[in-house]
């Protein structure tokens, strides 16, 4: 289950999609959006980060970081964020280390057969590191909209 709205965020301490070292405590002071994908370059997740990408602008104009999560590594998710222009930091979760933190390491199911995997969730952290609000069990489709109301 995902961790609560009123909580403090669970730094993050993670390679980027540049191979560099990032936490989350850099980015104290600003709002976060960080969303969990499944897998870099699959449908569901390049519809979710091509809408973020389209609504940059807003989401900077909220002086709101945008991050994007998932179990890829350096390589896939460089290749993720060049081949669709993505205009913000993806964060290598290889070990689920995060995902497991924030609750989103979970059991699901295709066909039948059982495995763990990412639940598609964003969170929206406030400047001061608290989780504002929690979008569990993300829709690709219209999502960006959704995080920039809440936002507002």
């Amino acid at each position: 289950m995902p961790i609560a709205e009123g909580i403090a965020a669970p730094d993050i301490e993670l390679q980027t999609d540049q191979d560099q070292p990032f936490s989350l405590r850099s980015l104290r002071g600003k709002n976060v959006v960080l969303f969990f994908y499944p897998k870099a370059d699959t449908p569901g997740c390049t519809a979710e980060a091509c809408e973020f990408r389209d609504a940059i602008p807003d989401f900077t104009g909220a002086d709101a970081a945008v991050l994007g999560i998932s179990p890829d590594g350096v390589q896939a998710q460089a290749k993720f964020r060049k081949k669709y222009s993505l205009p913000f930091t993806l964060l290598c979760d290889t070990g689920h280390a995060v995902a497991e933190a924030y609750g989103v390491w979970v059991e699901k199911s295709m066909y039948g057969k059982k495995y763990m995997g990412i639940e598609r969730t964003t969170f929206l952290i406030g400047p001061d590191g608290i989780i504002r609000k929690v979008f569990p069990k993300v829709k690709p489709a219209g999502h960006a909209a959704q995080v920039r109301a809440a936002l507002a």
